[in-house]
């Protein structure tokens, strides 16, 4: 693969999918510096073929179904419920007894991937550890895990191994979500002071040991999960606050060390641009143009990352018309699934995802080992390439509560002379003109109403 170094900085606007839109949205970094390891470069290069995958949060929040960690953080935003009859000490209190409760005797990772490769996802990622520091691994740095609550008796206590072995039975790629800030640990938030924000709580420059105790905490739960879990593809940094110059955790010792323990291995360290983001991950959002380094949008199913009761999910057609844009724009979509406290993927949630795997069944040449070209968009139709820039594909990208037109038309991309265009979701040749720098498509009658891939050679 072969990526040009950008020597400017480059940033972008972003639009939100999300309608409203919930939760903290971490900013994107501007720039990209293109990783030199060959390995790495070419883990990317297969990561890119895959475009879509599941990102997994399950933790404490996932108990009472509420927002994933923010509760318990001391910020005064709308998107930050919390009890009002109780004073945040107490709360907070509360939040973390939630150990005592969280016993998911139903958890099936067998389940959960059954449901997304029926969906057509390609890699998984799995919430390790969420800001709240409750560690889903059997962590030797801290007793507060899953490990060691109601559930440390049963088999599958250790449930991040689980998942891991579920999806690699799956050919999945297979990545590990980390949080870097840690609001239980008392190196980070110190109970000698209050908690104001998410960041860490005292002065680094007076307390250096502390701060040096928790280099040294979250460098060993990373080799913990980098070394005791088997191949790993993606190590998924989260908390884009700690970075230098005031929070710096040493990313270059950490970063050998993992390289060490996997090497090839993807560093997602995101929203600190540099060398350890080998790609990008903007959040709730699809950018406005095509970027020339890799990306992910990463979106939850519902407005939330964690399991909630009654959530509004995003319906199939939603999901794939995002996937759609996703992919002409050149990136990934990491589509966000809450398990429930009990340790399954609820029914909702499979019935959609089965949804969008049944038009991927049909549909997925013009969507997997896919690559951008220029004119990507004309009207609702959207276009990829493949890997030898020699075939396109015209995907139309049919509006919910919108019904197939007879005929389709876009602007630009015109077929190779005499070319056969085949409508991938019968797999039968459709006829159409070219003229003008206009390309219409003459659709038969009797269509799944759905979004439509057309292929067909280029000169």
């Amino acid at each position: 693969m072969k990526i040009k170094t950008l020597s400017t900085v480059l940033s972008f606007i972003f639009i939100s999918t999300a309608s409203p839109q919930q939760g903290f949205v971490h900013q994107q970094s501007e720039g990209y510096v293109v990783p030199t390891d060959e390995k790495v470069l070419q883990k990317l290069d297969r990561w890119q073929d895959l475009k879509f995958g599941v990102l997994f949060h399950w933790g404490l929040y996932s108990v009472p179904g509420i927002v994933e960690s923010w509760s318990i953080c001391s910020e005064d935003v709308d998107w930050i419920p919390r009890d009002s009859t109780m004073t945040y000490s107490d709360y907070k209190k509360w939040y973390w007894d939630l150990k005592d409760q969280f016993n998911p005797t139903d958890f099936d990772p067998d389940q959960w991937a059954t449901v997304m490769e029926k969906a057509g996802m390609k890699y998984a990622i799995f919430t390790t550890k969420h800001h709240d520091g409750f560690n889903m691994f059997d962590t030797g740095e801290t007793d507060f895990s899953i490990a060691n609550g109601p559930f440390k008796n049963h088999p599958k206590a250790d449930v991040a191994k689980f998942v891991f072995e579920a999806f690699r039975k799956k050919n999945f790629m297979i990545g590990a979500y980390f949080s870097k800030p840690d609001w239980h640990n008392q190196n980070y938030w110190w109970n000698y002071y209050a908690t104001p924000n998410r960041s860490v709580n005292y002065k680094i420059e007076r307390h250096p040991q502390r701060w040096e105790n928790f280099k040294k905490f979250t460098y060993n739960q990373l080799n913990e999960i980098t070394s005791n879990y088997g191949s790993m593809d993606i190590l998924w940094l989260d908390g884009g606050w700690v970075a230098p110059p005031r929070q710096d955790i040493d990313m270059d010792r950490i970063a050998g060390m993992v390289r060490r323990n996997q090497p090839g291995i993807l560093i997602v360290d995101r929203t600190v641009k540099g060398k350890h983001e080998n790609y990008q991950t903007p959040e709730r959002s699809i950018p406005d143009e095509q970027l020339p380094f890799p990306w992910e949008s990463c979106i939850p199913l519902s407005n939330d990352w964690g399991w909630v009761p009654n959530a509004p999910y995003k319906s199939a057609r939603k999901v794939i018309n995002t996937l759609i844009e996703i992919t002409a724009k050149g990136g990934c979509l990491l589509l966000g699934v809450g398990p429930t406290a009990q340790g399954l993927i609820e029914q909702p949630v499979a019935e959609r995802l089965e949804k969008v795997g049944e038009w991927l069944e049909v549909n997925g040449e013009g969507i997997y080992n896919t690559r951008t070209t220029p004119g990507y968009k004309s009207g609702n139709t959207w276009f990829t390439a493949g890997k030898d820039k020699k075939r396109l594909y015209a995907i139309y990208a049919l509006p919910e509560n919108e019904q197939l037109p007879p005929t389709i038309e876009w602007e630009g991309n015109p077929p190779a002379k005499g070319a056969r265009m085949i409508l991938l979701q019968n797999n039968k040749p459709v006829k159409w003109k070219s003229g003008s720098n206009k390309t219409t498509v003459y659709l038969p009658k009797n269509l799944e109403q759905e979004p439509l891939v057309l292929s067909f050679n280029i000169n």
